[in-house]
This record gives structure tokens, C-alpha cells and sequence, in this order.
């Protein structure tokens, strides 16, 4: 799986600490910034990663931010991008196997580092049911053109 990573200043010790994490784990991952804590705009940064899996070029990507809203607002402006804001485990399952989203929010001032990890694995590892979900996510598909 190709994984890119994206954050403001609000979500940059979290998201330094989920690079750690996935280190630990071996997933190979690309960190599109921002790449201090120094204030940054999240839209830019969130269009930067939505493009980047919108087009292919990394299967899903995690966005970090203060709250995980306002970068995730950002992400679903670009077509064909499903972010879900998670800070529990079974709103990360569930968004990977109702709705096939394809990146991850959460809020650096909102939650903690070790369950940001495990929601990170539960959205890494949880697979899409496909089926009657498929046509509901081509619908929503279908709504952002």
C-alpha cells in the first residue's frame, strides 16, 4: 500500500508521532508536510494529499489538523476523496468497510497518541464490504462532480 501523510501546525506532533508508528511497523509512507510546527494553511496541504491518492499516485492517505475537521472539509472538495474523521476505533472500521474511505483525519488537540495508533492499524488493516455498499459509495461519487 502506497500511504501519504499531510498536516498543519495543529496536527504536527501527531502526525510526527504516527511516522514513528508506522516506522516501527515497516509501512512506507511519504510525509507531504508540513515539516515543522511553524503555522501553516491545512487546505493546502489537505488538496496536496487528496489529489495525490485521488489520482493514484498512493492508495490512501492521513491527515492531520487541530480537530481533524477542517482539513477533512478541505480533503472532500477534491473528486473522488472519502475522508472520514475518526477518533475511535469503530468509526476507523467502519469507514474503511461502509464507505471505502481513502484518508483518515484526526485532530492533534482531540486525541491521544496511542489511540490515534490503533485507529491508524484499524484503518490500515480493515478491508472495503464492497456490495451494497459499492453502489451507495459510487452514489456519493457521483454527487462531488
Amino acid at each position: 500500500m502506497k500511504l501519504v501523510l499531510g498536516a498543519d501546525h495543529g496536527g504536527f506532533d501527531l502526525k510526527e508521532n504516527i511516522k514513528e508508528y508506522l516506522n516501527e511497523q515497516g509501512i512506507e509512507f511519504t510525509d507531504y508536510g508540513t515539516l515543522t510546527g511553524e503555522r501553516c494553511d491545512y487546505p493546502e496541504v489537505a488538496k496536496k494529499v487528496a489529489e495525490a491518492v485521488a489520482d493514484g499516485t498512493f492508495d490512501r492517505g492521513i491527515l492531520f489538523c487541530g480537530t481533524g475537521i477542517g482539513i477533512g472539509i478541505a480533503a472532500n472538495k477534491v473528486h473522488g476523496i472519502r475522508a472520514a474523521l475518526c477518533h475511535d476505533l469503530f468509526s476507523a472500521e467502519y469507514c474503511r468497510r461502509h464507505n471505502d474511505a481513502n484518508i483518515l483525519t484526526m485532530g492533534g488537540r482531540v486525541i491521544g497518541p496511542g489511540v490515534a495508533r490503533e485507529i491508524v492499524r484499524v484503518f490500515l488493516t480493515t478491508g472495503f464490504d464492497g456490495g451494497r455498499h459499492a453502489d451507495r459509495v459510487a452514489m456519493i461519487t457521483e454527487m462531488d462532480k
